[in-house]
């Protein structure tokens, strides 16, 4: 079986076929990821899409890096621009799920850090449960400012206002700051 398949195609369910190269597993169905030549392997059960560049999708419990795009009262969707400290370019997004909507995880243009949980209905899934994970470098909403963390907060010594944030323990320690010049 050898066809042509785009980005989102269906290709099998994940009881039947496993999830080889460009392509990946959404919870319930095999997916390819990018656009190229399908081939199954029957023997070893495994789909791969063949093409000369492949798409940069993480996989579960991949650690990704991006800027905050969109901020919702339930979730935030992330721009993803490093996978496990490799530079990504395909501007696939992710998103994190906030189970508390009264608090303020990150903001628009926050650099924050994610670990994926899953693929689910075509979309990325990502959290940021854990310490080292969360707001890597901000500024300060009302004045542009650089900001001061407070625990979960983030302080503007220029103009004093004060903001929830989701903080990282490595907040300010990488060297990745170039994202927002």
């Amino acid at each position: 079986m050898n066809d042509f398949v785009l980005p989102g195609d269906k290709i099998g369910f994940i009881e039947e076929i496993g999830s080889g190269s460009n392509t990946f597993d959404d919870g319930d169905t095999i997916r390819a990821s990018t656009a190229g030549i399908l081939t199954i392997d029957k023997k070893a059960k495994l789909a791969q899409v063949e093409n000369g560049k492949q798409l940069s999708i993480p996989k579960k419990g991949d650690i990704v890096i991006g800027s905050v795009s969109a901020v919702l009262s339930s979730m935030i969707a992330v721009v993803i621009h490093y996978i496990n400290g490799k530079p990504n370019h395909s501007g696939v997004e992710c998103i994190c799920q906030n189970p508390d909507k009264r608090r303020i995880l990150a903001r628009v243009n926050d650099i924050v850090a994610l670990r994926i949980e899953a693929h689910l209905n075509g979309a990325i899934h990502a959290t940021m449960d854990e310490p080292e994970l969360g707001v890597l470098f901000t500024k300060c909403n009302s004045c542009a400012g650089s900001v001061v963390p407070l625990r979960d907060r983030v302080k503007c010594p220029n103009c004093g206002y004060m903001e929830e944030r989701k903080i990282s323990s490595n907040y300010e320690k990488a060297d990745f700051l170039k994202l927002r010049e």
